[in-house]
């Protein structure tokens, strides 16, 4: 690696950690905590990439984007923020950041597309957006790398006009993201219009939902659920759109390619929804975003009059240990509940249990049939894992992680079985005893003693 880099951070640790790593690498640093001295630097002509935090004590680090195009155009910058939302992403995006990183980031991966940044040009400018002033609502939050993924890829796609279709279980947003993607793109003074099976019937359905769009947005909520004629009027209505097209959406909480390969969904249909898709993760597979969301749902409750309620760590524990089959909406919900029924301001764990408790415990399988083998689940598993890091390379120690993820509740599950009898549970498995107490160990299972499940 080879040039000048301009950090500018207000963490000494994070500007000393960038400055010796870079340097290793072969490049020149300049690290300053102060946003003056950034834009001094840069209108002197220093630097050849700019990676600066958003939040410093003199000022916003987006609000510097412009300021640092006008003066340097081409001289790219890589923004890392500790502010985990939607907005961030969309707004450095917007902004023309050559790239955006959440805090805490990956080194590795920072490094790499440093790397990337001092060897291309930065992109062609694409049309500024103002946020609308309703995105502090938006309850799209979470720092980690699979929401953080998807943010990157809102951003990418949010002024094309590929169509988009947005996967994922009921309650994870899916709806929320086609609106986001509205709402900050260059078609937000236009409508954007929801369509269900009853818009779509008589002979005027279709182009009177084309004419109600007006160039805006088009979206198909939960397109899987619809029927044979519905999915053909949708087919015939795509195809007739000329100039000044909307923008076309779509979400499914199915699985739409089985659907197709079972003949229950049209595949000329599937094929002209899905010029990108983005996968929404559950909030099991994201459950360090769950005090981020937890205490967003508590601020909210506040601003409508409510007394303040905090969950006490007890609460918080049994929270991220559950696996909520409803998603965001569900531990939505179950906060309100918390925040009207709690006598006390820390929530307990006794009172999350009692509202846990007269909920489902498992989440729903879906898109899984009797036939599937677990091949084919895992396999399914991975590939929207590697489609969430949107053509990046997840960090480095992939196999390692998914052998954990599966070690560890098999192991689990045979130790619940043999009663806790380590010996037994090693001829189970077909291991030997030592390795299992390895396992055990770095691991970090929790062996008990109990009464035999078979």
């Amino acid at each position: 690696m080879d040039g000048t880099v301009l950090v500018a951070d207000d963490d000494r640790t994070i500007r000393t950690v960038l400055t010796q790593a870079l340097t290793r690498a072969g490049c020149k640093v300049h690290a300053t905590s102060s946003l003056m001295t950034l834009m001094r630097w840069v209108e002197e002509g220093k630097g050849d990439l700019v990676i600066s935090d958003v939040v410093m004590p003199d000022g916003n680090g987006l609000d510097q984007l412009p300021k640092i195009a006008a003066v340097r155009p081409g001289l790219p910058v890589i923004v890392i923020s500790a502010q985990n939302t939607i907005m961030t992403a969309i707004q450095a995006a917007e902004k023309e950041a050559y790239d955006y990183l959440p805090k805490p980031f990956d080194l590795p991966d920072l490094m790499k597309r440093a790397a990337r940044a001092l060897e291309v040009k930065r992109r062609s400018p694409s049309p500024r957006v103002e946020p609308d002033d309703r995105a502090g609502d938006l309850p799209l939050v979470g720092r980690t790398p699979a929401m953080q993924s998807l943010y990157r890829l809102v951003a990418r796609v949010m002024n094309t006009q590929l169509p988009v279709l947005i996967t994922g279980e009921s309650g994870t947003g899916k709806s929320l993201i086609a609106r986001a993607i509205h709402d900050f793109s260059d078609r937000r003074s236009l409508p954007f219009v929801v369509v269900s099976a009853s818009d779509l019937q008589g002979m005027d359905g279709p182009s009177q939902v084309i004419m109600r769009a007006r160039g805006g947005s088009i979206l198909f909520d939960e397109v899987g659920d619809l029927n044979d004629e519905s999915q053909a009027r949708i087919v015939r209505m795509l195809d007739t759109l000329g100039d000044n097209a909307p923008r076309i959406m779509s979400t499914s909480q199915v699985d739409l390619m089985g659907r197709m390969e079972d003949g229950a969904f049209r595949e000329d249909l599937f094929y002209r929804l899905g010029g990108v898709t983005l996968a929404v993760p559950a909030l099991r597979e994201r459950v360090d975003d769950i005090p981020l969301l937890a205490e967003h749902f508590l601020l909210r409750a506040e601003r409508e009059g409510v007394a303040l309620r905090r969950l006490g760590g007890g609460a918080l524990d049994l929270a991220r240990a559950y696996s909520w089959p409803g998603n965001v909406r569900q531990l939505e919900n179950a906060i309100r509940r918390l925040v009207v029924t709690s006598s006390e301001e820390d929530i307990t764990r006794a009172e999350m249990e009692s509202i846990l408790t007269s909920q489902p415990a498992m989440e729903p399988l879906r898109g899984t049939g009797d036939g599937d083998k677990l091949g084919a689940s895992v396999g399914k598993h991975l590939r929207r894992y590697f489609d969430l890091h949107g053509g990046v390379l997840p960090p480095p120690g992939l196999y390692q992680r998914i052998l954990k993820e599966v070690e560890t509740p098999l192991l689990e599950l045979a130790l619940e079985a043999t009663g806790g009898n380590q010996a037994k549970c090693a001829d189970l498995l077909g291991i030997n005893r030592n390795t299992l107490r390895k396992k055990i160990t770095d691991l970090d299972i929790r062996v008990t003693r109990r009464r035999k499940l078979m």
